[in-house]
């Protein structure tokens, strides 16, 4: 009888150590790994749907820089309890401009061939219509793929790079989209 409350006591004991471990492996994933995000709302139609969950890479860009293209979630600029999801367009030191509807970036036109290509790149509160903006050090400009509905760069600024969250790098839902989410490389535009 004593042997039998001893097994079972010492199964429980290791049904709570795993779970420990298990929570404990968890959180230092989920502090300084990888985080999920969920796309909420249309800002990165086509290519993001809303209600599509994705893993946060946060670690990447403590060993390099965030780079044109990367599809980032941050903190929103006017509500810190908010998430954003947009994608780099500028990155520090860019002259960033709008004219007539599409991007430039350091005076060359920028191919975003990902964009459908009704889609129109209106001017903003910060940034007009063939204003050339330069993006400050340590800071970046953002826009939503799908522009028309998109409250990003051009509305309310840069994103500081320590308000980066991370770099979105994985859909994992729903099934039908799961998979890595790849880099935009511009032809026309090289890194600085």
């Amino acid at each position: 009888m004593i042997d039998s409350l001893k097994a079972i006591g010492s199964f429980f004991l290791d049904i709570i150590e795993t779970i420990v471990v298990a929570l404990a492996i968890f959180v230092v994933v989920y502090l300084f790994l990888f985080q999920p995000h969920q796309v909420k709302g249309n800002s990165m139609f086509p290519n993001f749907h809303d209600g599509e969950y994705i893993l946060t890479d946060k670690i990447s860009y403590r060993l390099g820089l965030p780079r044109r293209g990367d599809v980032i979630v941050f903190k929103a600029p006017k509500n810190e309890e908010v998430d954003y999801i947009k994608r780099i367009i500028g990155l520090p030191g860019d002259e960033v401009k709008l004219e007539n509807n599409s991007m430039y970036i350091n005076q060359k036109r920028l191919d975003e061939s990902y964009l459908p290509s009704d889609y129109v790149s209106l001017p903003g509160s910060f940034l007009g219509e063939n204003v050339p903006v330069r993006v400050p050090e340590g800071q970046y400009f953002v826009l939503g793929d799908n522009r028309n509905h998109s409250s990003d760069s051009r509305e309310w600024g840069m994103v500081k790079r320590d308000e980066i969250i991370g770099k979105a790098f994985f859909r994992y839902w729903p099934i039908n989209r799961v998979g890595a989410i790849t880099k935009i490389t511009y032809k026309d535009v090289r890194d600085l």
